[in-house]
């Protein structure tokens, strides 16, 4: 593989970005759980994860190589994220599959090289991959804005002033009803995941500031944010575009606390 210093040649893929694939990280817009995102991309949820390279070949073709050498990703995404250059190089008895096509978008391309584009299929390959509609709102569409929720959680907070329910006090009750039931049932789902096991991945714990956790918790029609010591936020398929927020109030914090013991955790 070639990495942003090499020149592309008849056997190399110019390497491009790379994510990993494991129960404590994975891209969400995959599925919202880990089983779900190797099922997207026809991988076995193994516990130890993956690491997808992103790259074109010499001819400008997308291609996303699967490696089972995650620790070696991690370091590159590590080091590429703190702007230092590191060659992302895995050897070939560590690749799992080439896969044609990119499963994200992808804003950069490889020089001397032509354009992105699916390499052609041959009989029996399987479709190549793509980046979801961002014109049409759905599954994939939220967790991508729950993603940019926690990314950017303070501008989102600054936007709370009194921590309660993000609905807008003149949206007339009859339209009011229908996000405040949304959000009861998403909340429910989230405390039955507290009670009974959710597949790997539906809830993830990350590092936040001052001690907390970031968590995040997914499920069949919502997506949710929260600090352990904050609020909450969740996006809903029903709610187009829409981030409502939850207040602290009695039973949130003991909600937040137990999925917390519940989440995967980075190692």
């Amino acid at each position: 593989m070639a990495g942003a210093e090499d020149t592309v040649d008849d056997d190399s893929l110019y390497v491009l970005t790379a994510v990993l694939l494991t129960p404590a990280r994975f891209p969400s817009v995959l599925g919202d759980d880990y089983p779900a995102a190797c099922e997207a991309l026809a991988l076995e949820p193994y516990a130890e994860g993956y690491g997808l390279v992103l790259g074109q070949d010499c001819d400008g073709a997308r291609w996303t190589v699967v490696v089972d050498d995650v620790s070696l990703v991690a370091v590159a995404i590590a080091s590429w994220d703190c702007g230092m250059d590191y060659d992302l190089s895995p050897d070939e008895r560590s690749v799992v599959a080439a896969l044609p096509g990119w499963p994200l978008a992808v804003a950069v391309a490889a020089p001397g090289v032509p354009a992105p584009h699916d390499p052609v299929p041959e009989e029996g390959d399987r479709a190549p991959l793509a980046p979801p509609d961002c014109d049409t709102w759905g599954p994939a569409q939220r967790r991508l804005g729950a993603d940019e929720v926690a990314l950017q959680w303070a501008q989102w907070r600054e936007q709370i002033n009194d921590g309660e329910a993000g609905i807008a006090s003149d949206t007339p009750e009859e339209k009011r009803k229908k996000p405040r039931e949304a959000v009861r049932r998403a909340l429910e789902a989230a405390k039955a995941y507290v009670e009974s096991a959710p597949p790997p991945g539906r809830v993830r714990s990350s590092f936040a500031s001052d001690g907390a956790r970031m968590l995040r918790a997914d499920g069949p029609g919502w997506s949710l944010v929260a600090r352990t010591d904050d609020i909450a936020f969740l996006l809903l398929d029903e709610e187009p575009g829409e981030v409502v927020a939850v207040g602290r109030g009695p039973e949130l914090p003991g909600l937040l606390e137990a999925l917390e013991k519940v989440a995967v955790h980075p190692s």
